[in-house]
């Protein structure tokens, strides 16, 4: 729910939909001639805006921490592929050396049974 909330919130659709809200709020308060329901310096929207902040600033950090648990088990195991990789690299060219000393002293042996 708080990766759904984050996504939302943090989406340009949400900023414009918001500034449209708060401009609507602003000019119905600014030119209504009877009624203020919120009169300058627009207190109640300043309340309803800290209330908006103070929910939402907590699930996008609940979102966060889950993020960053997810990348901490993806660096776990990307590195524990890097070692493996590492080791298989490391046991290959071992057989390889030795496939290349097996090559050297075949051709040795030839060379000294040709000498011969």
């Amino acid at each position: 729910m708080a990766n759904k909330i984050t996504k939302a919130v943090g989406s340009w659709k949400f900023i414009i939909f918001q500034s449209i809200l708060l401009a609507i709020w602003i000019i119905l308060n600014i030119t209504a001639w009877i009624n203020h329901w919120d009169p300058y310096p627009f207190i109640l929207l300043n309340l309803v805006l800290s209330f908006q902040a103070a929910y939402t600033a907590p699930v996008i950090l609940m979102s966060e921490n889950r993020q960053a648990n997810r990348d901490r088990q993806k660096e776990a195991l990307d590195l524990a592929t890097d070692r493996k990789a590492e080791r298989e690299i490391e046991e290959i060219k071992i057989q390889l050396d030795r496939l290349e000393k097996n090559k050297i002293d075949q051709i040795l042996d030839i060379i000294n049974k040709k000498n011969d």
